[in-house]
């Protein structure tokens, strides 16, 4: 029963007005009208100075990046993390943003190739492309005059040299040098720089001397003589299979003369190198140092360090440290530092769990490619992804993958070019008949020709980003 008053009031008001309509009548419209009438939204890009990595994949908008024009307003660092299943697409990103970002005069590039096939490194058809010669570490073809970095190179400060000998020790070792053996290496190095001036020092050297000390080493430490040599039997015998051991040739002699570091890109190819042995991180080790004291100068140059199958340097703790300092060091000098990692259980969970946390830290952009859903939760637990993105990451298509750039989180679809594709996609597949192909690389083939037409726009405009950097 209506109240008398309200039912009076409606028919004075519809006398007055008209009938009140309090129903809105439904719209039948199109898809195409209503997206004029609803306007979609999406998340603000990260500005137009950079390359162009592909197109954001809810709006559509084109996606640019680039850690050297973020740095300071956007980004508390420029060092990047790339995560993901193989056959997702992290190689082929990482060429391409590597060929565009080489476009730009001020730019070098040097990358750790530990993958390949038929010989050769991942790398090594875009190096060809760009006339530039990797440098191959091959403990075999060191043998024969191949190419070798010499951990006492003079370019290297006292204090690098001593600080990287310790490091290659430590690694093989699995364990941290006490004070005496630190002290017995700390002898002998003091003793061969001081000693060996008409040429390069090299580890026969320190292991000649740690084998034999001199008596003034015993007596500044009022000690026996053949106690200082039992303290640096240990670390003689380690640095001994550099010299003479398994790993004899890449690092028992002078510096290769010719390795151009003015290069745009410079390889170290180390795809000959089982990745599984104890010879990779003490190869990280060796190239990250001699790189610090060799290659990062304060030149205004920027550079980028890419380093493939990255868990070798984070999952060692004395080598995460050393490229901790790296990180710290060269960001003040315009360096960017680009881990490939397939696993981030890989680690997390390894024994340099502390060290590797700091180094995650210091990665301000963070790419996901697909992984199954418990690694996604995971994944989402240590980076602090919001939940939509967890959620989406085990479905992910390969070129496709999770952006979150110091908290701005978008799903971007990698473009390549034409130009591009040849030296990015070196598999086998690509350039077998398509009566051999499997289903899988129809798949991808299919999707290939699908992307074409948005990818010659990316192509198109790569040519005006050079206007677009400050």
């Amino acid at each position: 029963m209506r109240d008398p008053l309200s039912v009076l009031t409606e028919a004075f008001t519809s006398f007055l007005f008209g009938k009140v309509e309090t129903t809105r009548l439904p719209v039948r419209t199109s898809t195409g009208q209503a997206q004029a009438v609803y306007l979609p939204t999406a998340a603000p890009g990260l500005g137009d100075s950079g390359v162009i990595i592909g197109r954001e994949v809810y709006s559509g908008k084109g996606y640019i990046y680039d850690p050297f024009q973020l740095y300071g307003q956007q980004l508390p660092a420029p060092h990047w993390l790339v995560l993901g299943e193989s056959g997702n697409g992290k190689s082929a990103l990482e060429k391409t943003y590597v060929l565009r970002q080489l476009r730009f005069k001020d730019r070098q590039v040097v990358v750790l190739d530990a993958q390949g096939e038929d010989g050769v490194g991942e790398w090594n058809l875009i190096a060809e492309e760009l006339g530039i010669t990797p440098i191959r570490l091959d403990p075999t073809a060191a043998l024969d005059h191949g190419i070798r970095l010499n951990p006492l190179d003079p370019a290297i400060t006292t204090t690098g040299q001593l600080a990287l000998l310790r490091t290659i020790i430590e690694v093989a070792m699995g364990h941290g040098l006490d004070e005496r053996a630190g002290f017995a290496l700390k002898v002998a190095h003091s003793y061969v720089n001081e000693s060996i001036l008409d040429r390069q020092p090299v580890l026969s050297d320190i292991v000649e001397q740690l084998r034999h000390p001199e008596p003034e080493s015993a007596e500044t430490m009022n000690v026996a003589i053949d106690d200082v040599r039992a303290w640096g039997l240990d670390v003689a015998l380690v640095l001994d299979r550099l010299v003479d051991g398994d790993l004899r040739g890449m690092f028992d002699g002078p510096t290769t003369v010719g390795i151009d570091l003015d290069a745009p890109l410079i390889v170290f190819d180390l795809s000959h190198i089982d990745r599984n042995s104890i010879a990779m991180p003490i190869l990280m080790a060796i190239v990250g140092v001699w790189l610090e004291h060799t290659w990062i100068r304060p030149d205004r140059k920027k550079r980028i360090f890419l380093v493939e199958e990255a868990w070798h340097i984070i999952n060692s703790p004395f080598v995460a440290q050393l490229f901790q300092r790296l990180l710290k060091f060269g960001r003040r000098l315009g360096l960017s530092f680009v881990a490939v990692v397939h696993h981030l259980s890989d680690v997390v969970d390894g024994a340099a769990a502390k060290e590797a946390a700091a180094i995650l830290k210091m990665a301000s952009t963070r790419t996901i490619y697909a992984q199954k859903a418990d690694e996604a939760r995971g994944t989402g637990r240590v980076l602090g992804l919001p939940r939509w993105a967890v959620e989406i990451i085990p479905t992910l298509t390969p070129g496709i993958a999770v952006w979150d750039v110091n908290g701005n989180v978008q799903v971007v679809k990698h473009l390549v070019t034409e130009t591009e594709r040849p030296l990015v996609f070196t598999d086998r597949a690509m350039t077998e008949s398509s009566s051999d192909l499997t289903a899988d690389d129809a798949l991808r083939a299919a999707e290939l020709e699908a992307e074409q037409r948005a990818a010659a726009f990316v192509e198109q405009h790569l040519g005006d980003s050079e206007s677009t950097v400050a």
